[in-house]
C-alpha cells in the first residue's frame, strides 16, 4: 500500500477542521484554525508532490501566504 497516496484523507480532514475553527468567534479557536490550515497546506503539498500535482502545490503555497498575510494584518497595532 502506498501510504503517501492515503495522505489526502488526513489532509482533507485537517482542512475541514481548520475551516470550522477559523469561523469561530473565539480568538483561541481561530488561532488553532490558522495553524490547522498551515498544517493542511503542508499535507497537501506532500501529497501533491507525490502525485505530481504541481498546480495543487502552487495553490497550497498561495493559500498559505494569504493565510499568513491575513493573520498578520489582523493583529492589533500596538
Amino acid at each position: 500500500m502506498d501510504y503517501l497516496h492515503q495522505l489526502q484523507w488526513p489532509a482533507m480532514i485537517v482542512t475541514v477542521t481548520a475551516a470550522w475553527l477559523i469561523a469561530s468567534q473565539t480568538k483561541r479557536r481561530r488561532l488553532i484554525g490558522f495553524w490547522c490550515f498551515l498544517l493542511s497546506n503542508v499535507l497537501w503539498i506532500i501529497w501533491g508532490w507525490h502525485d505530481e500535482a504541481y498546480a495543487l502545490i502552487a495553490l497550497q503555497i498561495a493559500l498559505a501566504v494569504l493565510n499568513i498575510r491575513g493573520a498578520w494584518k489582523n493583529e492589533p497595532n500596538t
